[in-house]
């Protein structure tokens, strides 16, 4: 009998050892819950709300929030877990650590744009170099501040990481930040699409700082002429070859870039030209939206570097679009043919909602005046110049850091 009840007893201890561990199963999640959860939840939910209330950049910062708050449920199970790979991040080793979706989505949008009013408006393509001063001065400003603030610890190259969201091209500043500073990849990235969507919050502030009235209120002339097939064509090549004998390290996002423009212009392969514009710019856009934001769990992103990289983000952008608009108005000092100074601003590579704000706003000093297409033409120019930047930094900042080490 004592036999009997002792078999008795350790099956009763077994089996409710084994509801215990099924009850702590059930409840995990809740068991791992962190508050900080709860703060990244909020974050992911004002980027949803921006993109679906405010129609900021929809396409990005809608996946980029839900993203965030996939990434900081409880045991990062769509991340990983018990040492295996989840969805998340099969996605990021696949698509962001091998550069595959920034370069794939360049595609689409060389894809997408028309190259011709630069050619109308060839020194256009000044502004689009002249609007990428924010990347160097805040660059400057970094390494400044850790000198002054040394416990913040941002390296040389993660500096230059940094410059670069004020390149107005999320991509760029994917690869640049995966090449250079890896373990600032996510607020990198987040703040360069965050401010990317805050253009229109942005600029128009500035842009009326540094013009008066007068100066918003010029009129451009927009003279009209036709571009042969094969300038349009040889174009794409040729800035191909040029970018990467300048800037190596812009050869695979400069080169795609141009692929799916000389998509557009060849005129043989619309079924792949239409492709590249929606199906291919559509998933990528998807997937690369869902794994960046996927990039911001709480134990790396709520940190008081994240907040000084936002800060010094929007001190790039700042400083971009006051670069281009004061160079426009350096030439005005030399030029019969004034240029309104606010095309200046549309040198980012925001495409085109840069040059819309800035049509927006003379129209708002003058209904009758038009200026799209100048502003359209520098816009373009941004697009190529802010990649050159991009490999410019990468080809020359890893120079200097073996230089100054």
């Amino acid at each position: 009998m004592q036999g009997l009840f002792g078999t008795l007893a350790v099956s009763a201890a077994a089996s409710g050892a084994s509801t215990g561990s099924t009850f702590s199963q059930m409840f995990e999640g809740i068991i791992h819950f962190d508050w900080q959860f709860l703060i990244m939840y909020v974050i992911g939910g004002v980027l949803i709300y921006l993109a679906i209330a405010k129609d900021f950049e929809p396409t990005l910062l809608l996946p980029i929030g839900f993203g965030a708050i996939l990434v900081n449920l409880p045991l990062q199970v769509v991340w990983g877990h018990d040492g295996e790979m989840g969805l998340l991040q099969v996605l990021y080793e696949a698509g962001i650590v091998t550069e595959l979706f920034p370069c794939l989505i360049f595609i689409g949008i060389g894809a997408m744009t028309d190259f011709r009013p630069l050619f109308q408006n060839p020194k256009m393509a000044f502004f689009g170099a002249a609007a990428q001063f924010g990347i160097f001065f805040t660059m400057i400003a970094v390494l400044v501040f850790t000198k002054i603030f040394p416990e913040i610890g941002f390296t040389f190259e993660e500096a230059a990481s940094i410059g670069i969201i004020g390149a107005a091209d999320g991509p760029t500043s994917i690869v640049v930040a995966n090449k250079l500073a890896p373990r600032l990849l996510g607020p990198i990235t987040v703040a360069a699409y965050s401010y990317m969507a805050l253009v229109p919050v942005i600029q128009p502030p500035v842009i009326r700082l540094l013009t008066t009235k007068k100066e918003r209120m010029i009129r451009m002339e927009y003279k009209e002429s036709k571009v042969t097939k094969s300038a349009m064509i040889v174009f794409p090549v040729a800035v191909t070859v040029i970018a990467a004998l300048i800037a190596p390290g812009s050869a695979p996002l400069i080169g795609l870039l141009m692929f799916g423009n000389l998509l557009r212009e060849s005129g043989v392969v619309e079924r792949l030209n239409k492709a590249a514009q929606n199906e291919l710019a559509n998933i990528v856009t998807i997937l690369l939206g869902i794994t960046v934001g996927a990039t911001m769990h709480h134990s790396k992103f709520l940190t008081p570097q994240t907040l000084i990289i936002l800060a010094l983000g929007l001190v790039a952008f700042v400083f971009d679009t006051a670069g281009g608009v004061l160079f426009a108005k350096f030439l005005n000092l030399f030029s019969k043919e004034k240029v309104n100074p606010m095309i200046g601003a549309a040198g980012i590579s925001a495409f085109p909602m840069a040059a819309r704000i800035v049509q927006r706003m003379a129209k708002e000093e003058d209904p009758q005046n038009f200026i799209l297409m100048p502003a359209v033409s520098a816009n373009v120019s941004g697009q190529i110049g802010s990649v050159i930047a991009g490999g410019v930094v990468l080809t020359v900042v890893p120079l200097l850091t073996q230089f100054i080490g």
